[in-house]
């Protein structure tokens, strides 16, 4: 069962996973820019040789988060790193009205199938993972295996575990619109906050913000509100994907362990396909938080 009444602190810093994500890094200078099938909603920067490996970022997030993946698995894999249009400075694209998660899903799928990959694995962080989870339950053929890194089927869960999707759609739009109302110095300071409560990594917290700030505030929002009213938890149980979900916890949450364990077990029980694991010592960016942990999971994962 999801905890009903967690600590302050741990409410805090898991609405702060919904306010806005960043993560750190150059660009892959050894890659390609490849196009989508539908190059508008994000581009995909494919490094590598071997079986095919999928990484989805967070909300506001760069690619960069999988810098340390793509070295560890490129000799042996190919990986397909995903860009979102609008997050960490991304041209906008066709993201620049209208819902970012469902039509970036449709188009994720459409790359698949363009590129003819077969069943490749799928790696999601944040909001990525989500993508992953609705990927796996619309277009199972798309998806060999699928990692979902600190993510949740209804996110909206952290305001009530009583939530709907219609009981949250306020809250959700006054999220939404102030986001996309927020002025340049309210922005970049209230992404600055957020990320010391994601990030415990002092070279990962410097390059998240970074990536944060220079996210476009309006496609952040919306898709914070596609995040936040997008509820899976009656469909996870028919997603047959073999799946490893990771969940981080920190003693300086304030929280303790069984807090963490309740919600995220009990959110996943339904799943029975879902293999879920807690890491210690990490806030909401496992693989910056704790590198070589997610990266011993990850190969694991990938066995």
């Amino acid at each position: 069962m999801i905890c009903r009444r967690p600590s302050f602190h741990l409410m805090v810093v898991l609405l702060a996973i919904l306010a806005a994500i960043g993560v750190f890094g150059p660009v892959h200078a050894a890659s390609v820019a490849v196009p989508s099938a539908a190059a508008p909603r994000f581009t995909v920067e494919v490094t590598g040789q071997g079986p095919d490996v999928i990484l989805i970022p967070g909300l506001a997030s760069s690619a960069a988060v999988w810098d340390d993946t793509v070295k560890q698995l490129r000799s042996r894999y190919r990986l397909h790193v995903i860009q979102i249009a609008g997050f960490a400075g991304a041209p906008v694209g066709a993201n620049a009205e209208g819902p970012v998660i469902q039509p970036s899903v449709d188009a994720l799928d459409s790359y698949i199938k363009s590129a003819q990959l077969k069943s490749p694995a799928v790696i999601g962080h944040s909001m990525g993972g989500l993508m992953g989870l609705m990927l796996a339950r619309q277009h199972p053929e798309d998806v060999g295996r699928l990692m979902v890194v600190d993510s949740l089927p209804f996110y909206a869960v952290l305001f009530s575990p009583a939530a709907t999707v219609e009981s949250v759609k306020p809250q959700a739009a006054a999220m939404r619109d102030m986001a996309e109302n927020s002025p340049p110095e309210a922005w970049a300071a209230g992404q600055a906050r957020t990320m010391t409560r994601l990030v415990k990594s002092p070279t990962g917290l410097k390059s998240a913000t970074e990536a944060s700030v220079a996210s476009n505030p309006s496609v952040t929002g919306r898709a914070l509100y596609d995040d936040l009213t997008t509820d899976l938890r009656g469909e996870i149980a028919a997603i047959k994907t073999p799946t490893v979900m990771l969940y981080p916890w920190d003693e300086a949450t304030g929280a303790p362990q069984s807090a963490y364990d309740a919600l995220y077990t009990g959110a996943y029980a339904p799943m029975t396909s879902a293999k879920v694991k807690r890491i210690d010592g990490s806030l909401h960016f496992i693989m910056l938080d704790q590198p070589a942990a997610f990266a011993a999971e990850v190969e694991s994962f990938l066995r």
